[in-house]
């Protein structure tokens, strides 16, 4: 066969042939067995043919994604309505949420904090804390940043001008994450801003149909590979003796933040499928990621790794309560599948349906931008694994670490680590309450634990902000202190939105007037928690048992 042979049907080197090998077999409906049968004389001519849309001056790149057997068009699709799922989630959470929060009459007001952080760093503070509530912080806008939201979230999962509606998403989040101050401060909500801003970069600008920026997409699996490395490198960097021995699946079950009824059932486990628990989730964390880089060729490896870290995802989120965490996790994991694993194989489109190819300029543009990205997750990624390992982060010090330091406001290129030190014992702060300073009630949470008969709940996706800190402050209640007090004395006053974080009050019976029964005084006790054995529980009934210290 002569090289103009080879042009006539859509080849312009040989040697893509090598490159692209692994692709041959999926595309024996496109141009491979078109060119066999015009090799071998056959005269039949398909006016949909690669070849001939090469002649009639279709763009070529896009017949050789499709020849390659990759493309990444539904890929990309997929991954941004869901991300828009992942959007509406967190944001109709926090819409129940944030004026008890931070509103005006809430634990810590929004208003008192962005006056202060005025106060101090003058017009800085734009800078340092990049929120539109600067704007005004009153409760209607952080309610209309919460509801509104929820809208751009249904916009982009029905592609509604997806560019516009994912930045316009990315910032809104980031101002409600600024305003959320400690309640905001969850790495889910960093990797929900790093994921976003990335989306505002993957998404088509003219046609859905186009295919995905390669640049961004790397980028995209780079903060996967970042993501799932560094949770399994800095629980060994920490030199925690709970990960080091393969105990701390003995502990994970009953101390984590919010546990659930199967939590109590995994924790009942054999000892060795907890101690064999261990080595098995840090191979997922630490060696399959490396998966991610390997060429197309091995696109069932890639699925495989793949898999098996969706399956870690799942067994997280069905033994416990973390938020959207879980899902915006596996969604980014299933951006590694091109379109033909996922079932959609790459179908040639007569010429008057192809899509438009982005401009030169955007792509350009979103392309500087995932590198820019890309080199400063590179350095999060280092000084994240120097900070876990306590060695001096010389690349903090340097140039790039503080160019690091000046985007880091924006909360969108990080350092990730989830529980890298394992708690080894449960401590609680129960609220008590009473009319007249003397006798007490426990005012229980509805999601964190507190009775211990009380079976624990699946909550998630929903992300109970209050439930949470509970938990960090039992760990450190004197650094809690500052919105531990404002909660006690909001339920003094009988705040009606701060109340709602809450359960039903012990002081109201059914028949009590909104306002009235309200505490006279507040009080936290501290407990010792930890689930029941088996034994324990046939005879008494209870999920926990609990000392007060």
């Amino acid at each position: 066969m002569r090289r103009g042979q080879l042009v006539e049907l859509g080849w312009k080197r040989p040697l893509q042939l090598g490159q692209n090998r692994a692709g041959l077999a999926e595309t024996n409906e496109s141009g491979w067995s078109d060119g066999i049968r015009r090799a071998r004389g056959d005269k039949q001519q398909d006016a949909d043919s690669p070849g001939v849309r090469v002649r009639n001056g279709t763009d070529p790149s896009s017949f050789r994604s499709c020849y390659c057997g990759v493309t990444f068009v539904f890929s990309r699709r997929l991954f941004l309505r869901l991300l828009g799922v992942v959007y509406l989630i967190a944001f109709a959470s926090l819409g129940v949420q944030m004026t008890g929060l931070v509103g005006s009459r809430g634990i810590l007001p929004v208003a008192d904090f962005l006056a202060r952080a005025h106060s101090a760093l003058g017009a800085d503070a734009y800078r340092v804390l990049p929120t539109l509530l600067w704007v005004s912080s009153s409760d209607a806008v952080l309610v209309l940043l919460c509801w509104g939201g929820a809208a751009l979230s249904i916009a982009l999962i029905f592609n509604v001008v997806p560019v516009v509606t994912a930045a316009l998403l990315w910032m809104f989040y980031l101002s409600l994450t600024v305003a959320g101050q400690v309640f905001l401060e969850f790495q889910w909500d960093m990797l929900l801003l790093e994921t976003g801003l990335l989306a505002c970069l993957h998404a088509p600008l003219r046609s859905a149909e186009a295919e995905p920026n390669p640049v961004v997409r790397w980028v995209l699996w780079g903060l996967c590979f970042k993501l799932t490395f560094l949770s399994g490198i800095t629980k060994i960097l920490s030199r925690d003796p709970a990960w080091a021995g393969w105990t701390a699946m003995n502990y994970h079950y009953w101390t984590q933040p919010i546990p659930t009824w199967t939590s109590w059932y995994a924790a009942q486990a054999p000892a060795a499928v907890q101690y064999w628990s261990v080595p098995t989730m840090l191979a997922i964390e630490l060696v399959v990621p490396f998966a991610i880089f390997l060429p197309a060729r091995f696109r069932k490896t890639r699925l495989v790794a793949c898999a098996l870290m969706i399956l870690l995802q799942v067994g997280i989120g069905a033994t416990g309560n973390y938020g959207f965490f879980n899902l915006l996790t596996i969604i980014l994991y299933l951006t590694l599948l091109d379109d033909h694993t996922l079932g959609r194989r790459p179908i040639a489109q007569p010429r008057t349906s192809t899509p438009r190819p982005e401009p030169a300029a955007w792509r350009m543009t979103t392309s500087a931008a995932a590198v820019a990205i890309a080199c400063l997750s590179v350095v999060a990624f280092v000084r994240e694994m120097q900070i876990t390992a306590g060695t001096p982060s010389q690349i903090a010090r340097a140039w790039p670490g503080r160019v690091l330091e000046w985007v880091e406001p924006f909360r969108s290129i990080n350092g990730y680590g989830l529980f890298r030190v394992m708690t080894t014992e449960r401590p609680e702060l129960v609220i008590e309450v009473s009319e007249n300073g003397q006798d007490f009630k426990e005012w229980e949470f509805r999601w964190k634990p507190g009775d211990p008969r009380r079976r624990p709940a699946f909550v998630e996706p929903h992300m109970p902000r209050l439930d949470w800190q509970m938990w960090f402050a039992a760990l450190d209640p004197f650094g809690a202190e500052r919105w531990l007090e404002p909660l006690a004395r909001r339920l003094v006053d009988g705040e009606p939105a701060v109340v709602r974080l809450l359960g039903p009050s012990p002081l109201a019976g059914p028949s009590t007037r909104l306002g009235a029964g309200r505490p006279r005084s507040v009080r936290i006790g501290y407990y010792d928690y930890r689930f029941t054995t088996r034994a324990e529980r046939s005879q008494s009934g209870d999920w926990w048992v609990r000392t007060r210290k």
